[in-house]
């Protein structure tokens, strides 16, 4: 199991990539990352970088049962030229697995697979509660339009954050000599 991973503020026992992958990225190095909020029907998608330690939101990818459209992720990954992924993994309030936990999981596997890159779990209880609310604000402040159909890009920016807040400075920490 990968000493990277994280969930929120609680750690489980989620594999991510293995060590080995996350071994050429510095302590000083500012690294781009997508991260994915999976779902069966649609995939919302963040990108991010730690010099700044933001997440953007970026348009959903459309998905049929699970199943992403590859080459528009492989469209993303060229425009975004991410150094790893971070993926939320669903699991329940009291950190238990369920099925939605290993599609996420097999997802993130199959990202690695097809596009070599190093991928993180992070815990997304509570995010797409949160997007919600996040993009109900936004359209009552900005327009009925804006966030609308954003919802789980803004859940995958939330994840990316928390990623940024919680697991960053920690493989900062593990790469200091």
């Amino acid at each position: 199991i990968c000493k990277f991973t994280a969930l929120r503020s609680v750690r489980l026992p989620f594999p991510s990539c293995c060590e080995s992958c996350m071994a050429h990225f510095s302590a000083s190095s500012s690294i781009t990352l997508l991260a994915f909020d999976f779902g069966t029907q649609k995939i919302g998608v963040a990108v991010g970088q730690t010099q700044t330690l933001t997440a953007t939101p970026l348009p959903e990818l459309r998905a049929k049962e699970g199943q992403p459209d590859w080459n528009a992720v492989a469209k993303l990954i060229e425009e975004w030229q991410p150094d790893a992924f971070v993926v939320g993994v669903p699991v329940n309030m009291d950190g238990s697995e369920f099925e939605m936990t290993q599609r996420a999981r097999k997802f993130a596997q199959r990202l690695h697979g097809r596009f070599g890159k190093p991928w993180f779990a992070m815990d997304e209880r509570l995010t797409s509660f949160d997007a919600r609310e996040h993009a109900r604000e936004s359209r009552r402040d900005q327009g009925k339009s804006h966030g609308k159909g954003l919802v789980d890009s803004i859940a995958a920016s939330l994840i990316l954050q928390s990623w940024f807040a919680n697991e960053w400075p920690r493989l900062q920490k593990d790469q200091q000599p």
